[in-house]
């Protein structure tokens, strides 16, 4: 019997396991179980029924410090969270490398700018990123209640570290999310993210 192997892709890790086929836009998103700032583990389909938003994170990135400086990010997770989305930061910085901490630094930093995600998941080896081909920081996914990835890109559309682009510019996430919760019909769609490389090892 053959096997195709472009469409299983089984990784082994460090006391877990990932399975799926990489994020593709419009099909189910992979699976995934990840350790948070806590030491708690979470699945994606631990959401199922639930929009998730996927948001890659790396503290020392500028084009992250724009959003968190201005309250951008923790101002969409707090509303968004409100209405019954679920939100996970992603770090995939492996260690030694910018935007890497640990998790007590997560923790202190997560305080410290008042942000507000369901959790703040570690990715240390970069294994998720890659099977979500997250390219920059920040880096957003929706995740539909079915599990299907409906977007795939960047923040918004004003690709700057000025803080006050923030206010003039078109937020894809907060866009799209605000359409979807009102019973609106959206298709699939990805843009470019913009910021840092993310920081694999």
């Amino acid at each position: 019997m053959k096997v195709n192997l472009s469409l299983i892709i089984l990784v082994i890790t460090t006391g877990f396991i990932i399975a799926g086929s990489t994020a593709q836009i419009g099909e189910k998103a992979p699976d995934f179980n990840l350790t948070d700032s806590n030491g708690k583990q979470h699945s994606l389909s631990d959401y199922k029924g639930k929009y998730v938003v996927l948001e890659w994170v790396n503290f020392g990135c500028p084009f992250v410090q724009k959003h968190y400086n201005s309250k951008n990010m923790q101002t969409l997770q707090k509303e968004y969270r409100d209405k019954g989305v679920v939100w996970l930061s992603i770090s995939s910085s492996a260690s030694g490398k910018q935007g890497y901490l640990s998790a007590a630094e997560i923790n202190e930093t997560l305080k410290e700018k008042s942000s507000q995600p369901n959790a703040y998941l570690i990715d240390e080896d970069g294994t998720v990123g890659k099977l979500y081909d997250a390219k920059a920081t920040p880096h957003m996914y929706i995740i539909d209640p079915d599990g299907n990835l409906i977007y795939n890109g960047a923040i918004d559309n004003i690709r700057s570290t000025n803080v006050e682009d923030v206010a003039k510019a078109h937020n894809y996430v907060s866009k799209t999310l605000d359409a979807l919760l009102t019973g609106e019909k959206v298709e699939p769609f990805s843009t470019e993210a913009y910021g840092c490389s993310v920081k694999y090892k």
